[in-house]
């Protein structure tokens, strides 16, 4: 059984380098497939290959235990190759453009004159964006509006939101 903690403890270390210093084997397992062979990978199947074995093996007995160890560690490494195929090759979040404005709500910072711009501030997906704006009727700082469409890409036409009836 302390045998199979120390590789297990092996694999733990060999795991916490790589979230740390990043992937250990860069470019040693290029001929093999992309992700698979990685060192948070291999670090996550060593470690759940040995915590694993050792727990089964007084219950299983040594051979039981190597294969009870291994499919432990076949899931694990499965997971950590999934989470590391999500972390390196996930999509990134465009930056938010005045397209995306279009339905948002949003409240007047400066006033919007008659035939004017002011200046409206809008939330889309976390990032707060400070736009021009024209309405068709004056509108004073603080005014909820909503964004109706877009005139350039630094300005938008809006509207005043309705009060809500109760």
């Amino acid at each position: 059984m302390t045998t199979f903690l120390v590789i297990g403890a092996l694999g733990l270390v060999l795991l916490v380098v790589s979230f740390v210093a990043g992937d250990l084997f860069d470019g040693a397992f290029e001929a093999l497939a992309g992700d698979v062979f990685s060192s948070a990978v291999i670090g996550a199947f060593v470690a759940a290959f040995g915590f694993g074995a050792a727990a089964a093996q007084p219950a299983l007995g040594t051979v039981l235990a190597v294969l009870a160890g291994s499919v432990t560690g076949v899931v694990f490494a499965a997971f950590a190759w999934w989470l590391t195929r999500l972390m390196t090759h996930g999509s990134s979040d465009a930056t938010p453009s005045t397209d995306d404005t279009i339905g948002r709500d949003g409240r007047v910072i400066t006033s919007i004159p008659d035939d004017g711009l002011g200046v409206v501030d809008i939330l889309v997906g976390g990032h707060v964006l400070r736009l021009n704006a024209r309405s068709e009727q004056p509108l004073d700082p603080g005014v909820p509006v909503h964004v109706t469409g877009v005139l350039s890409p630094t300005a938008v036409t809006v509207a005043p939101v309705w009060p809500e009836i109760t």
